[in-house]
C-alpha cells in the first residue's frame, strides 16, 4: 500500500497560512500531519497547488508523485487533517478496513483507502479537478474522527489538545532525559541558571540544541524546538510550541511559531499562530480576549466568521514582519510578505507595508520581498534558490485581489 496527501479545495480557506505551504505542513501540537504520516511506513507522495511543486520537489522530493499508477492499495489523506497522534492511530485503523473505504468529516472527504486496480486521481490534477474525484468517491462506509482544519483560528483551537497528546508521544518515541521536574531535554539542550520550571499541567520538552536563557519561566505543556533559543527573563507558558530555528523572548501563551521565525524582544504573544520566516520587532504585542470577554468573530474575504473561542490571538502569514511597539487587535490575520507599524485594527492584505494609524497603506513590492529573503537566509545560512523566489512571485500573484479589493485604496 502507498499514501497519498492530497489538498482539496477547501485549503485556500487557510490563507495565509496555506499560501506559502501544503497544508500538510501545517504545525500543530509541535507535529506536522506529514511527518505523521511518514510513521505509518508506507511509500508517501503528495498532491499540492501547482505553485508549490517546484519547493515540495527541492524540499521534499520523495514526496514527489510518481509517473507510474501504482499497483496496490492506495490511501489518500487530506493534508488539512488536524496532526495529532490520535490521528495517526485511527489512520493505522482504517488499514486493517476491507476497501473500498471513504471517510467524511462534514461534506469533504478527509481519508479514503481504494482498493489495487482501482481509479486513482491524477498527480498532476488542478485542486477543482481532484475535488471532483473525491466527491464521486462511494458513500460513506465508516465512521472515524478525523478532524479538519476548515480556517485559519482552527489550528489554534486544536492545538492545545493536540500537543498535550503529542508531547506524550514524544516522551515515549525520544531520546529525552529528566533534567528538572517535568523538563526533560534531547542531547544537547541546555537550560540557563536560575529558570523557574512549572509542569504542573503538563511537560516541557527541549529538543536537541535548544537553549534556555537565565531567568526564564517555563510552564508546561511546552515544547522547544531543534537548536531554537529562548531569551532570558522570557515567560514561555500554557500550550506554547516553537519549531526549530526560532528566537522567542517576552511573554508567549498557547501559541504555534513555525520554523525561521524570531520574536527575541519584549511584548506579549498570545492564542496566535505564527508563519516561518516572521519576525516581531520590540515591543510588538498582541490581544486575545475582547474587552467584552466575548466569542471572537474572525473575518476571512469579507466575511464574518464565528469561532465560538474567548481567546483568540493573531494569524500571521510567513515573511511578515513587524516594527517596534506595534499593536495588533484581537482576532485580526495579517497576510503574507506584509511590513506593519503602528495599531493593527483591521486585517492586513499580503504584499503591504501597513500603516493605517498614520494613514498610509502601500504596496511591498515582490523585488523588495525577494531581497529581503535573501538577507533573512544568509543569517541563518540558508541559500536561496531560485524556487524560493518563484514561489514569492506567485504568492504575490496570488494574493493581488487582496490589494485591489482593500475597503481602503491603496495610497502609493
Amino acid at each position: 500500500m502507498s499514501v497519498i496527501l492530497f489538498e482539496d479545495r477547501r485549503v485556500s480557506q487557510l490563507h495565509p497560512i496555506t499560501t506559502g505551504r501544503p497544508a500538510f505542513e501545517i504545525s500543530c501540537g509541535s507535529y506536522r500531519l506529514v511527518d505523521l504520516v511518514r510513521r505509518l511506513g508506507l511509500p508517501v507522495e503528495a498532491i499540492v497547488r501547482p505553485y508549490l511543486r517546484a519547493v515540495l520537489a527541492q524540499n521534499c522530493p520523495d514526496l514527489v508523485p510518481s509517473a507510474r499508477p501504482p499497483e496496490k492499495p492506495l490511501l489518500l489523506v487530506n493534508a488539512r487533517m488536524v496532526p495529532a497522534v490520535s490521528t495517526l492511530g485511527r489512520l493505522r485503523h482504517l488499514l486493517e478496513l476491507e476497501p473500498p473505504v471513504v471517510v467524511r468529516t462534514g461534506k469533504c472527504v478527509a481519508a479514503a483507502v481504494l482498493a489495487a486496480g482501482a481509479a486513482r486521481p491524477d498527480p498532476a490534477a488542478e485542486g477543482g479537478d481532484l475535488a471532483v474525484y473525491l466527491d464521486g468517491l462511494a458513500p460513506e462506509s465508516t465512521h472515524l474522527e478525523l478532524p479538519l482544519f476548515d480556517y485559519p483560528h482552527d489550528v489554534v483551537r486544536y492545538h492545545p489538545a493536540a500537543l498535550a497528546e503529542n508531547l506524550e508521544d514524544r516522551l515515549a518515541t525520544g531520546a529525552y532525559k529528566e533534567i528538572a521536574d517535568g523538563l526533560f531535554a534531547a542531547e544537547g539542550a541546555s537550560l540557563g541558571e536560575h529558570a523557574v520550571i512549572d509542569s504542573h499541567d503538563g511537560p516541557i520538552l527541549l529538543d536537541a540544541g535548544a537553549r534556555i536563557g537565565p531567568y526564564c519561566y517555563l510552564s508546561g505543556p511546552a515544547y522547544v524546538g531543534r537548536g531554537s533559543r529562548v531569551i532570558e527573563h522570557a515567560a514561555i507558558k500554557d500550550g506554547v510550541a516553537l519549531g526549530h530555528t526560532t528566537k522567542v523572548g517576552g511573554e508567549v501563551e498557547a501559541s504555534t511559531v513555525e520554523p525561521f521565525t524570531n520574536k527575541q524582544h519584549h511584548g506579549f504573544l498570545g492564542h496566535s499562530y505564527l508563519g516561518s520566516w516572521v519576525n516581531l520587532g520590540a515591543g510588538t504585542s498582541n490581544s486575545d480576549l475582547k474587552n467584552t470577554y466575548g466569542p471572537v468573530s474572525m473575518e476571512y474575504d469579507g466575511r464574518k466568521v464565528a469561532t465560538g473561542m474567548q481567546f483568540l490571538g493573531c494569524i500571521l502569514g510567513d515573511y511578515s514582519k513587524t516594527a517596534v511597539n506595534t499593536s495588533i487587535f484581537t482576532g485580526k490575520t495579517i497576510g503574507v510578505c506584509s511590513m506593519v507599524y503602528g495599531f493593527v485594527t483591521t486585517n492586513v492584505a499580503s504584499f503591504v507595508n501597513y500603516a493605517r494609524f498614520f494613514g498610509q497603506v502601500t504596496e511591498a513590492t515582490v523585488e523588495v520581498m525577494a531581497a529581503t529573503q535573501a538577507r533573512m537566509f544568509e543569517r541563518r545560512g540558508v541559500k536561496q534558490r531560485p524556487c524560493d523566489v518563484e514561489l514569492l512571485e506567485a504568492m504575490y500573484e496570488l494574493t493581488r485581489h487582496e490589494r485591489q479589493l482593500a475597503s481602503e485604496p491603496l495610497a502609493l
